[in-house]
């Protein structure tokens, strides 16, 4: 017998002895008849182990219990427990608490334990009718099996006895079945009723069922309950409790139980049994594919424990050092593959070389309004860098609203038509495109005849427009080509194309980045930017391929945004603020609240709060409304009447976060404002302040609690978007970034993207391994799940 568990079985029939009031029938036998024929037995040949002296001494401490009376018997239980738990410091951490439940897989129909790639159907328990159900969560295979960890966990643990129970809480406790009785109600609902006692007093339990009496529930057996406590006439009273057979193992109750996703008609006892016997047999029989000097320089658990203290913890400290290992491995493998992807791309040749030092480079930067920050002159120079290489460039480029992306894409594309080359820059929306056209070309005036020409393509350019702009593009008379999703047309044609430009990067999906990639004869260079501030850590993780630049620098003279947090009562005093601005010749925003059933539900509440605000706030202003229901064309054209001044106040959804540029806007008010993530506040402020005048963003809360308040602090207080983006990580997960690859989509199961630290960790760890093996020749089973990690990336991607 493993003393470890024999250990942890005495410990659970000594809670149970004090329990039931010392009676002596925590075991069959009596304690002392388990100690002298099971446990001390096992001590041969462990005499000088810490798990055997404690063995020993409890057994001297209950010596002769089964002959003292109830009160002598408390006194000895005391003693061994506390024996015990002095004990328990030098055991091992994650001891078993559990009586073991029997593990039933070599029941399976064939005779043979199923192996980790049979299907579920094959585990007993599962069958052909149930086989469906499992096949609902994703659990195809008995390693599908493997792989479900629980979504949550309750503590039943603690035994109470029926005296200690208290009234709302859910509690687990030891009880003898007293009586039971059955009633049939309509139909065909059971009503079960069961009095239940111990030593300390007794409590009705009811169970309603349909056509079926539980045959567990008999009077004379002793079980162990878990349920809410109710009352009824003033007693206390449980309804639906879970019940489970003391003399089967602790599986349901007396223990931290897992709690898994389940579906209808799947119940979670039988979900729980079914991965129990799976865990139990396959977990210990699992392969490490970490190093032993990676573990102890970790200080991670193996492999095969972490699976069985994420399923079935013995501790919470264990159940935490579980899924440390387990997250600590997903992140490793993607990192790994990650940098080998990269290694890999840069290591291929075929790209277009674009010489760097062209004198229109110099030109173009030399006549530039403005100086450069320190941040964009270094970004230009690692971009010019790529693309002055063979291998073709796929970089990141990160900046907050305002930093100054626009003029970095620019300096590459004029590389790019300076070599003789054609650049493209392709943006989500029509708006977006056109400011990036105007912007362009008034950077590009400057330079007079050294200037490249330009273009804008779209979808609402038509007829001889439209052709003229294909023909220029075949012909390479276009050297750039500014545009929408009309750019990647199968119509269009480049003569050359060596570099692209994606702005908003999260808004094209992987579909259409690789065929504005395949309008050039070769691999293109790459460059994707994003005005959402992502910490670094977790952009290296969630786009490990990409290289990445970052202006983390505003350019001076940028005008500072004024923010105010309202609160429900202070509402007039925004819209008096909001009014007073518009009066004097500006315009404002106001954002409607965050709602998440639907884009339909989103959109009836944003028109019903415009007709609120036009009707009985803002009945002398000219109002507009944006939403996500709108088609494509209804959008461009009120967004176009806003920055045209036709209109004093845009009412919109969220969709207006990323995108419109209108200099004469000072005002963005937020309604909900606390139901917003931090980094999506921040960038709805960055749509203001793009003038000389003063600019405000006004926050309103509806009702917020404590966090939503200590969100609107931390917005009011900092307009630095990256320490923004670390605190809604922590606060809000990575979910809340736009651009962030999600965990189910990188196959994360366990590891979370918001832990910053882990993320840095595992990343230098990768960098470390790859530079003293490239290919992981000496890890070969990390290698192996490396490679599965990155293929199914890829097939989710």
């Amino acid at each position: 017998m493993d003393l470890d568990r024999a250990l942890a079985s005495l410990g659970n029939i000594l809670k149970l002895e004090e329990r039931r009031g010392y009676n002596n029938r925590a075991v069959m036998g009596g304690i002392e008849a388990f100690l002298s024929r099971t446990l001390l037995p096992a001590l041969d040949g462990n005499g000088s182990s810490q798990q055997a002296v404690l063995i020993s001494r409890i057994a001297e401490e209950l010596g002769g219990y089964s002959g003292l009376p109830p009160e002598q018997r408390a006194g000895k239980i005391r003693a061994a427990l506390q024996v015990l738990q002095n004990g328990a410091s030098g055991a091992r951490k994650t001891p078993p608490t559990d009586i073991q439940p029997e593990v039933r897989l070599k029941q399976a129909p064939s005779g043979d334990v199923p192996g980790l790639d049979e299907p579920i159907v094959s585990l007993p328990g599962v069958g052909a009718r149930r086989q469906g159900l499992f096949e609902k969560l994703g659990i195809l295979t008995v390693r599908d099996a493997l792989e479900f960890y629980p979504r949550d966990y309750h503590d039943r643990s603690t035994l109470r006895t029926i005296s200690e129970l208290q009234y709302g809480a859910k509690e687990t406790f030891v009880a003898e079945i007293k009586k039971v009785t059955q009633r049939r109600l309509r139909g065909s609902v059971i009503l079960l009723t069961a009095v239940l006692g111990d030593h300390t007093g007794a409590i009705e339990a009811t169970w309603f069922s349909r056509n079926y009496v539980p045959r567990e529930i008999e009077a004379g057996r002793e079980m162990i309950f878990t349920g809410k406590i109710g009352q009824y006439h003033g007693k206390l009273k449980v309804e639906g409790a879970e019940y489970e057979d003391l003399e089967r193992g602790l599986l349901h109750s007396g223990r931290i139980v897992p709690i898994y996703r389940s579906t209808e008609s799947l119940s979670g006892k039988l979900l729980r049994r079914v991965l129990h016997d799976v865990v139990a047999y396959h977990a210990p029989r699992m392969e490490e594919y970490l190093p032993d000097w990676l573990l102890d320089r970790a200080g991670l658990m193996s492999y095969s424990d972490a699976l069985s203290e994420i399923h079935f913890p013995t501790s919470w400290d264990g159940l935490e050092a579980a899924r440390r290992r387990l997250g600590f491995g997903e992140l490793l493998e993607m990192q790994l593959g990650a940098l080998m992807k990269q290694k890999a791309r840069k290591g291929q040749a075929g790209g277009v070389r674009i010489c760097a030092d062209h004198p229109d480079i110099d030109i173009f930067l030399s006549s530039l309004p403005f100086r450069l920050t320190g941040a964009q002159q270094r970004v230009i120079n690692e971009v010019l860098g790529d693309i002055g290489s063979e291998s073709p460039m796929l970089r990141m480029l990160q900046g907050d609203v305002g930093s100054g992306k626009t003029v970095v894409a620019a300096a590459a594309l004029i590389a790019a038509a300076a070599a003789g080359y054609q650049g493209a820059l392709m943006a989500p929306t029509e708006i977006l495109a056109e400011q990036h056209y105007r912007s362009l070309s008034r950077l590009f005036a400057t330079m007079e005849e050294h200037a490249p020409k330009v273009a804008l393509l779209t979808g609402s350019l038509k007829g001889k427009a439209r052709t003229a702009v294909y023909e220029g593009v075949a012909s390479g008379e276009t050297n750039i080509v500014v545009g929408t999703h009309a750019v990647i047309q199968q119509a269009v044609e480049f003569r050359d194309l060596a570099l692209a430009v994606v702005d908003e990067q999260h808004r094209f999906g992987v579909e259409q980045r690789a065929a504005l990639q395949a309008k050039a004869r070769t691999t293109p260079h790459l460059l994707v930017m994003t005005a959402t501030p992502i910490p670094r850590s977790l952009a290296l993780t969630a786009y490990g391929d990409l290289d990445l630049s970052i202006i983390d620098e505003m350019p001076p003279g940028r005008q500072t945004i004024e923010t105010r947090a309202y609160g429900p009562e202070e509402r007039s005093q925004a819209y008096a603020l909001l009014h007073e601005e518009v009066s004097s010749g500006r315009q404002a925003f106001v954002i409607c609240p965050l709602v998440e059933e639907s884009d339909k539900v989103e959109a009836r509440a944003a028109v019903a709060e415009y007709e609120r605000l036009q009707g009985d706030v803002f009945p002398d202003l000219r109002l507009g409304l944006l939403h996500g229901r709108m088609k494509p064309a209804e959008k461009e054209a009120v967004m176009e009447a806003f920055r045209d001044r036709e209109l004093d106040v845009l009412v919109s959804t969220s969709v207006v976060e990323v995108g419109i540029d209108v200099p004469n806007a000072t005002v963005m008010l937020v309604e909900g404002a606390d139901r917003f993530g931090l980094a999506q506040l921040h960038q709805f402020r960055g749509r203001v302040g793009r003038g000389s005048a003063r600019s405000y963003c006004l926050l309103l809360a509806d009702s917020p609690g404590e966090e939503g308040r200590k969100r609107l602090e931390i917005v009011e207080q900092s307009t630095d978007g990256f320490y923004l983006a670390e605190q809604d990580l922590l606060m809000r997960g990575p979910g809340e970034f736009y651009g962030v690859r999600q965990s189910g989509a990188l196959n994360l199961k366990v590891a979370s993207l918001a832990d910053l630290g882990l993320l840095e960790e595992t990343r230098n760890l990768a960098a470390h391994m790859l530079s003293d093996d490239p290919q992981l020749e000496s890890y070969p089973a990390l290698a192996d799940r490396v490679s599965q990690r990155m293929r199914s990336l890829a097939e989710a991607n």
